[in-house]
């Protein structure tokens, strides 16, 4: 698949720069399945690797990506609502205060072993220290089942959190997260508790290097 040349702007000292400071990092950090969906499903995920690797192409990428509400002209250089951190490990860390009732009810290792694999060591401590602020009651004793609820309600909390934002922030962060995932359809209980959990995640985000 041919793709049209990237859009050119010359400066008077000679070199070509992108039409707008921030098409490279969308480019680039967009989740393959949100170029697959605007270029062919049947991509395969290293022929949109390649693409997003491929900096000349990424004016036009990220114009095929501002049909998601992205004001390119708007983004420049300034770091998207997660200061440039993974939002599905925001999503996971969220997930797991949620379900911190559930998380400090798993003894057997064996079980737990499965649960940390799937969320990760940092998300199970963080969800087991802030308790306090857990949501769910129901406790759920299966660990795929309570990882998957974790992913969900996670996921669903980011994107009620968004909500609050410009259409171009929100999106800014919605890219690089895969189609489909409950960011984009949050429940009211979400609405409810998605500030809160958040501003925790974001607070903890705080004290680590930003990745951008």
């Amino acid at each position: 698949m041919s793709l049209p040349m990237p859009i050119q702007t010359a400066r008077p000292d000679g070199p070509h720069q992108l039409r707008f400071p921030g098409a490279s990092e969308l480019a680039a950090s967009a989740h393959p399945t949100r170029l697959a969906a605007r270029l062919d499903p049947a991509l395969s995920a290293e022929t949109l690797v390649k693409l997003q690797k491929c900096s000349r192409l990424h004016p036009r990428l990220a114009e095929l990506l501002g049909n998601y509400d992205v004001d390119l002209n708007h983004i420049g250089c300034r770091p998207d609502l997660l200061r440039g951190h993974d939002p599905y490990r925001a999503a996971l860390l969220a997930g797991s205060i949620w379900h911190a009732r559930s998380l400090v009810a798993f003894v057997s290792q064996p079980e737990l072993a499965i649960l940390v694999k799937r969320i990760g060591v940092d998300a199970h401590a963080f969800g087991i220290r802030h308790l306090l602020h857990a949501v769910e009651n129901r406790l759920i004793a299966d660990p795929e089942k309570l990882a998957q609820q974790i992913e969900y309600d996670g996921h669903a909390c980011l994107g009620a959190w968004l909500q609050d934002s410009s259409a171009t922030e929100r999106n800014r962060v919605l890219l690089r997260l895969p189609e489909g995932t409950a960011a984009e359809t949050p429940a009211p209980e979400h609405w409810t508790a998605a500030g809160q959990l958040l501003s925790l995640v974001l607070a903890h985000f705080e004290t680590e290097t930003p990745v951008k």
